[in-house]
């Protein structure tokens, strides 16, 4: 018999930055490899429950053909059989949502919708996860989308979570080249497969990853003065990087995986400088 997807999760938008994401966790082996799907400036699905793997391909095809959310659903779930035992959250290009709910999901189970969110849940110990996940979202206005994302997670699990208890998240954002070396439309994909605290851990894996991919806006970069010239210099230099400062910060970047981060030495990220400082 097939083991139920049984997740809370929530799909969203943030339009200004034109992302779209899917957080989700549960008491299941690698959910990240199951429920969430999204693709830029087309929408996001979240497929668990006894959940339908093809929603997620199915779901994005008939986003891209412009179809608003709450008909994607309707498509979805009504040429499935299994209806009855899917749930499905889907936030189209435009920021509409629509959640699913088969009238036979283990309770508690439901979702709610709101402006580019729809949140849901089944397995859970009360309507309360889900409430927590929609309003950790609403309160979050102003944050990274991956940000909101990871806070109602953590939201939902101190409101109860899966009945069941815990196992796997994940973190899914996209982004129109928003990815490593801005060639690829991944922002985050970040999975913890097997965990006794797997949202804690995944928040752990964001900060790592914001800290070697994240961006500072430029106006917020420190130029490079004599003496920031000399101090990164010195540093560099105790570290066994030693010649032109150009050449030898890049090399300890790479070194760093902080090359995402390196830009010239006119003016430099201070995330960077603070690793070097704290090498």
């Amino acid at each position: 018999m097939t083991r139920p997807v049984s997740t809370f999760s929530i799909v969203a938008c943030d339009l200004d930055a034109g992302q779209w994401g899917v957080g989700v966790a549960s008491k299941f082996l690698a959910v990240g490899s199951v429920v969430p799907w999204a693709e830029p400036h087309v929408g996001a699905v979240a497929t668990q429950a006894y959940a339908n793997p093809r929603y997620g391909p199915d779901g994005l095809a008939a986003l891209r053909d412009g179809a608003a959310a709450e008909e994607v659903v309707a498509r979805l779930t009504l040429s499935d059989d299994g209806r009855d035992e899917r749930q499905v959250g889907v936030v189209d290009a435009r920021g509409r949502s629509a959640s699913f709910t088969g009238s036979a999901c283990h309770d508690w189970a439901g979702g709610r919708t709101g402006d580019c969110y729809a949140a849901q849940g089944n397995l859970l110990v009360s309507a309360e996860t889900v409430d927590a996940l929609a309003a950790s979202f609403e309160a979050s206005a102003g944050l990274p989308l991956a940000e909101r994302l990871l806070e109602a997670l953590a939201a939902a699990q101190v409101a109860g979570g899966d009945r069941r208890g815990q196992q796997s998240a994940a973190l899914f954002v996209v982004e129109r080249d928003g990815g490593y070396a801005s060639l690829t439309d991944v922002l985050v994909d970040l999975r913890v497969d097997d965990h006794v605290q797997p949202i804690v851990e995944l928040q752990r894996l964001y900060r790592i990853h914001d800290r070697l991919f994240g961006r500072t806006p430029r106006e917020e970069w420190l130029p490079v003065d004599d003496t920031l010239r000399d101090e990164l210099t010195a540093r560099l230099a105790a570290l066994g990087y030693e010649g032109d400062l150009a050449a030898q910060l890049d090399a300890w970047a790479g070194t760093e995986n902080l090359e995402e981060r390196l830009d010239g030495t006119d003016a430099l990220d201070p995330v960077l400088v603070d690793a070097l400082r704290a090498a």
